[in-house]
């Protein structure tokens, strides 16, 4: 998984609902640090946090993770 990616689609979709990165971390219960590492790619979330946050975004996870998309080659 590639956490650069991940973490630029986590922040994407964070702001699209109108979340702060405080708010966010709050809603999560976990440090507002973890979420900025995350989206900067520095720090890999778990399964169980990629979960939460898919919840929280009303996403489906392979949204952020772009599994499952038909195995394209790199863009």
């Amino acid at each position: 998984m590639d956490t650069k990616r991940v973490g630029k689609r986590v922040k994407a979709f964070r702001k699209l609902k109108g979340y702060t990165q405080i708010d966010f971390a709050k809603e999560l219960d976990v440090p507002t640090a973890l979420i900025g590492n995350i989206e900067r790619g520095t720090k890999a979330a778990s399964d169980d946090l990629l979960d939460q946050i898919a919840e929280k975004l009303s996403i489906p996870r392979e949204e952020i993770t772009l599994e499952n998309s038909g195995n394209q080659s790199e863009e």
